[in-house]
């Protein structure tokens, strides 16, 4: 009930007729003669009636400033010349000021204290203890209000940029991952997918076509081929899932690239950035799977997009090295290194590169180079295969 109470429509009348009926009780008992009664009373009423405006829910920006103003001005004019300001006046008062603060035009949150502050200042010699300690106290507590209100608003503010920009980074986090998920399920498809076909056209050729094949062979081949072919019915299920989890239905039927591919890419990154971008490569080269090819590539392509973006303009150097039983990868620049792995993760690269070599059976690492710059070290196992003579 008293939740209701204090947010219901009639709340901010209510408390402006109580505040109203004690600043007038406490004129009515404490006139002395001093100040007509009536001036008194609409000096009562001056200062607490504007709360119906001030606190009340959907009041128009000019409506509010004037009400604020009104009960600033009643309660300066109660204070300095006819010393009539009540104690309902002053918390009437408090309220204004720091509504304007909080709602108002932000100058009229920085004047409203003034008067009273230079009246505290300015106060006469011959005033009483007990007057200049009302108006000291009154001028503090005015600024305070307003100080309060205007700290709020700003807090306020704050959250809500903050909520902003935090919606506008998950929906670009989710944007990337989505980009992330089609791209992985695209070439799952056209990948893993092509070897698992073979799988079942080989099992079944090699059913068909072994001379004096056993049957228990025969059945093997066959089951061989069957299992393939569920394999392959459900890993097509799933990346239905996934394109529709990402947002798309057409698969990209371009061929996928691999390191055959790298030197296109160094060109299109010289042309884009107009700096200098070396590939080198160590060992004897040889062609390695087309899912380890395709990974390579990917993360060289997303070092050299981080790199375009985090340090424009800045050499960049990638390095595959061929071993007997490895292919070693390192991409490093000379740009700026601070905060750039916080950066790159924005974009759900690093995550992604370290997903793509995991799948591969691959390690990847990131961070500052020693000598400066950024590099991008990953090692993916690629034994020498022996061919049987």
């Amino acid at each position: 009930m008293r939740g209701r109470l204090a947010r219901g429509p009639k709340t901010p009348a209510v408390a402006a007729a109580l505040l109203a009926l004690a600043a007038a009780s406490e004129v009515l008992l404490r006139a002395a003669g001093e100040v007509p009664l009536p001036l008194a009373l609409s000096l009562a009423l001056g200062t607490t009636a504007p709360v119906a405006a001030l606190v009340g829910a959907g009041v128009a920006s000019a409506t509010f400033t004037a009400a604020a103003v009104l009960a600033a001005v009643a309660a300066a004019l109660s204070l300095a010349p006819f010393h009539v300001l009540t104690g309902a006046g002053v918390c009437a008062l408090l309220v204004a000021l720091h509504q304007a603060g909080l709602r108002g035009p932000k100058p009229l949150a920085g004047l409203l204290p003034l008067p009273f502050i230079a009246y505290a200042v300015t106060a006469p010699a011959g005033s009483g203890a007990g007057e200049r300690f009302l108006t000291v106290l009154v001028a503090v507590c005015a600024g305070v209000a307003a100080g309060t209100g205007l700290a709020r608003r700003a807090r306020d503010t704050a959250l809500v940029n903050s909520a902003a920009e935090q919606a506008i980074a998950d929906t670009l986090l989710e944007h990337a991952a989505r980009g992330e998920r089609a791209r992985i399920a695209r070439e799952l498809h056209d990948v893993v997918a092509h070897h698992i076909s073979m799988i079942a056209v080989q099992a079944e050729t090699a059913r068909l076509t072994t001379p004096g094949l056993p049957a228990v062979g025969a059945e093997r081949f066959l089951a061989i081929g069957d299992t393939a072919r569920t394999a392959l019915t459900e890993m097509r299920r799933l990346l239905g899932v996934l394109r529709e989890d990402a947002g798309t239905t057409t698969p990209d039927r371009r061929p996928q690239p691999g390191l055959e591919q790298l030197g296109e890419l160094v060109d299109e990154a010289r042309d884009a950035s107009a700096a200098a971008v070396r590939l080198i490569v160590e060992g004897p080269v040889r062609p390695l799977g087309p899912g380890l090819e395709l990974t390579a590539y990917r993360i060289v392509q997303e070092a050299l997009t981080n790199t375009r973006r985090h340090a424009p303009g800045a050499a960049v150097d990638i390095e595959l090295h061929y071993t007997q039983d490895a292919l070693r990868l390192r991409v490093r620049d000379n740009g700026p290194s601070p905060h750039r792995a916080k950066g790159f993760d924005d974009g759900h690269g690093l995550l992604g590169m370290r997903e793509r070599a995991a799948m591969v059976g691959g390690e990847l690492r990131a961070g500052p180079a020693r000598r400066g710059g950024f590099l991008i070290e990953a090692r993916f196992p690629a034994p020498v295969r022996e061919h049987a003579a």
